[in-house]
């Protein structure tokens, strides 16, 4: 089989010791690549006080690549090693991932520092973990498999045979001079002395200061995570930049525009509002406060607004004027649903980045999963890594960021330093990572120089589980608005209505009920549990409708891309901006409950979480147009709504159901206010204590165990091994990082983005995703990608793979398309069988 690489290369100067080829036949030697590695790792390190640390993770991270088998590996798949005249040329392709290059460098930070003292020990863990870990994603230190004995995986990596790691060549055939300095680093006093100081602030900040808590425990491994981080994406960067020159011309690496000129063009674009509702007026006291609260120290702060309030726009000005206060590097916008991203980054963006901006300088959209974490090589150049001032992802890229495994998200960690984090919608942050974003939260705002911003109508008391585990730490007085019951009282615009009744509505008559709000209100939002649920009703609303009503049916799902979406979201805002309102029915999942901008005349709600509750009402009257608007809290009857696999909405409905009723019995108890302050107290303590078991995320790996306990003291690994070898293992982080990682699923049920072929532009989308060849090319566009892009469980991704109708877009990319437009539907979205016309797509 041809090389792909230029069959010229025989004959070019090459250094002794080769680290990359381009297809053009330019070389990376390999004291280059290391080189630069050091500088750019050592710069990222630098936020967490911990610059040796970096430089010395550059220098070594591809020791092994010194070996004559690594070169002889590498020269032979570029073309460099010819076949037929060189000896030393080798079957590549049988040797791809067999040639240990990653643990030399790893072993010998090892052995030069845990021979010294305790904590030139720790330092030698910590950096012998970054480097091994450096393609597979961080180890874990000991380990508890089904039906065998706990493992010290740590020691038996560094113990590895030289004959496999070749330790002994490399330190004989490395440039001297990079060794001298490598050395010289292991020797500086502050290469172990910054880990007594990291130790001793973590420390000092955990409950009753106890060194084996879950807290202490999992921010020392947040600390491992971090400097991975700075290895991770500055060896990803210098790698692509060699490879593919014109993204490094592309690179922003921090040279962002000024927080003055963008809090200038936030401050004209508020300056420049005049007010259309009777709301407004509160929603500019909001965004005052939040203005004045700017001005404070660095740390964890809640925003406590009713839906409807501002909550975007005063947010972003209290992230840009505190991030200019305290010398911040960038606003990080962590959002829990794709639906909000696309309409408060397109807001943000219109502001920050007016005519004659490049489109993307200041604001970064990052969401769907186009690329899976088994990624080529060719996937890694795709990776983002949060270079920008402003940044939208969602929770789930977060929490990967903070847990997930492989090296994709943890390139990102070290971003989330001297950052603000706004968390839009706390309240829909998955119950068993509350102790683990917890920790991580306190760790990021405690000892890396973050702000974390909590903001919701509804908040979920995180300050007040189990503080063992891990509670979050909100001082006193940390919440931006002054007076939290008296913005909810000002800001009340509707009416909760409890219309559950026995044996639950058929949804015949929740189509009645929804034509009568029609009717009486201009418009109406019916919020259902399920997909299934939405598309049933919908299609008995259509029915009902007939052609010759003036009343306008919509249909929206999580099922839909982004583009489509906001397709019908424009249409629907249309209607309900007219005067009076153009009658308006829409039939939508939870997907339009949290912070989507839309005023309906009603709402009805099938019967869930009182946070839900709270948000759909946040749809209803949301500009104050009305006296008062009307919120239907309706039960469907049983067998229209299969809720066995949503437990988080079982358990929710049956806490909101005791608030309701014991509202009824006493409204003055919660102010008259069934989704009032004190009423969202009482849910949460009874919602969060009845779940307070899963807090720590169970999981099972062989045995019954949490997340927390894997990232932290690992006590059944501990036990087991003192059981075994009658002695405890003699390292000091005993984490299962690896294990945890892979158990690790922000969602239940991991999704991957799959392109659609919605309307031309999708369709052309994919035509040129299977046409490009460049991975510049490609990486533009997958940006515009994410708009035509549907997350699609396993399930029904593997049926819809197996029938070819999901395909991926060049053999090895991971990047997926639905290669049938039948399976498009413009009323539903993506659809398990075909309709319409089949059009052949990427021919």
């Amino acid at each position: 089989m041809d090389s792909p690489f230029d069959a010229s290369l025989k004959s070019i100067d090459k250094p002794a010791f080769v680290a990359h080829v381009r297809p053009d036949g330019k070389i990376q030697s390999l004291e280059d690549h290391l080189s630069k590695v050091a500088i750019l790792s050592s710069e990222l390190a630098e936020k967490f006080s911990l610059a040796t640390h970096g430089e010395l993770l550059g220098l070594l991270h591809d020791l092994g690549k010194y070996s004559a088998a690594f070169q002889a590996y590498i020269q032979s798949a570029t073309g460099l090693l010819n076949q037929d005249e060189d000896e030393e040329f080798v079957d590549a392709a049988g040797l791809k991932g067999k040639i240990d290059h990653s643990t030399s460098g790893a072993q010998w930070i090892w052995q030069e520092l845990a021979q010294q003292n305790d904590l030139a020990r720790i330092a030698g863990q910590v950096l012998a973990l970054c480097i091994a870990s450096h393609h597979s994603g961080l180890i874990d230190c000991l380990a508890l498999s089904a039906g065998k004995p706990a493992e010290d995986l740590f020691t038996k990596r560094m113990n590895k045979l030289g004959e496999k790691t070749h330790l002994s060549e490399v330190l004989g055939k490395a440039d001297k001079k990079l060794l001298a300095t490598a050395r010289g680093l292991m020797t500086r006093p502050e290469t172990t002395q910054a880990f007594q100081v990291w130790i001793a602030n973590i420390l000092g900040k955990v409950p009753g200061k106890n060194p084996q808590s879950p807290v202490f425990q999992q921010q020392l491994g947040l600390l491992v995570r971090s400097l991975y981080s700075c290895l991770i994406d500055a060896d990803r960067i210098d790698t692509a930049d060699f490879e593919h020159p014109g993204r490094a011309r592309r690179r922003l690496r921090g040279n962002y525009e000024s927080w003055d000129v963008l809090i200038a063009r936030l401050e004209a674009h508020l300056g420049a509002f005049t007010s259309r509702h009777p709301i407004d007026a509160l929603r500019q006291d909001i965004s005052r406060h939040c203005l004045e609260a700017a001005a404070r120290e660095k740390g964890i702060y809640t925003l406590t607004v009713p839906t409807g309030g501002g909550k975007t726009l005063a947010s972003l000005r209290f992230a840009l004027h505190h991030a200019r206060k305290h010398t911040m590097d960038r606003v990080i916008y962590v959002i829990p649903f794709t639906s909000i991203i696309d309409q408060n980054a397109e807001v943000v963006r219109r502001i920050l980045e007016p005519e004659g901006v490049e489109a993307g300088s200041v604001v970064l959209e990052h969401h769907s999963n186009l690329t899976p974490e088994a990624q080529s090589w060719r996937g890694k150049i795709l990776s983002e890594n949060w270079d920008a001032p402003v940044v939208y992802t969602t929770s789930v890229q977060l929490l990967e960021t903070l847990f997930g495994a492989g090296t994709r998200g943890a390139r990102r960690m070290h971003q989330l330093a001297n950052a603000v984090l706004i968390f839009d919608e706390i309240q829909s942050l998955p119950v068993n990572c509350v102790h683990l974003f917890n920790n991580a939260m306190n760790y990021l705002a405690d000892f890396c120089g973050s702000t974390v911003v909590l903001c919701t109508a509804t908040q979920p008391l995180l300050d007040q589980v189990d503080a063992y585990k891990g509670a979050i730490r909100v001082s006193a007085g940390n919440e931006l608005m002054p007076d939290v019951k008296k913005l909810f009282d000002d800001l009340k615009r509707v009416e909760v209505v409890n219309r559950r009744k026995p044996g639950g509505w058929s949804q015949d008559e929740i189509a009645v009920l929804a034509f009568e709000q029609v009717e009486a209100s201009g418009s109406c939002l019916v919020i259902v549990n399920t997909k299934k649920a939405a598309q049933a009703i919908y299609r008995l609303c259509q029915k009902m409708s007939g052609e010759n009503s003036t009343t306008k049916v919509f249909h929206l799902s999580t099922n839909m891309c982004p583009a489509h979406r906001k397709a019908i979201l424009n249409e629907v805002r249309t209607r309900l901006d007219q005067v009076p309102s153009a009658p308006t029915l829409c039939i939508s999942t939870q997907l339009i409950e949290a912070g989507v901008d839309v005023d309906f005349g009603a709402v009805i709600r099938f019967i869930a979480g009182l946070d839900s509750i709270a948000q759909a009402a946040g749809r209803c009257n949301r500009n104050g147009r009305a006296k008062q608007g009307l919120v239907h809290v309706l039960n469907p009857r049983p067998e229209d709504e299969n809720l066995g696999k949503l437990p988080a909405i079982l358990v929710g409905r049956e806490k909101a159901e005791r608030v309701l009723d014991d509202f009824d019995a006493d409204p003055e108890k919660y102010g008259n206010n069934r989704i009032g302050p004190q009423a969202m107290v009482w849910y949460y303590e009874n919602y969060f204590f009845a779940r307070a078991n899963e807090m720590g995320y169970p999981v099972s790996v062989g045995h019954d165990d949490t997340l927390l306990n894997l990232l932290s003291s690992n006590t059944f690994a501990l036990e087991d091994y003192k059981r075994t070898k009658r002695q405890a293992p003699a390292i000091y982080l005993r984490q299962a990082f690896m294990t945890a990682a892979k158990a690790f699923k922000a969602i239940d049920a991991p999704t991957r983005g799959v392109i659609v072929p919605y309307v031309d532009e999708g369709k052309q989308l994919i035509n040129d995703l299977c046409a490009a060849y460049l991975p510049d090319k490609e990486f533009e566009l997958l940006r515009r990608a994410q708009q035509f892009s549907v997350n699609v469980f396993p399930n029904v991704l593997e049926k819809l793979s197996k029938a070819l109708i999901v395909r991926e877009v060049q053999e090895g990319t991971g990047v997926l398309y639905l290669a049938d437009s039948r399976y498009y539907s413009p009323e539903f979205g993506l659809s398990e069988t075909p309709e319409g016309k089949m059009e052949v797509l990427c021919g």
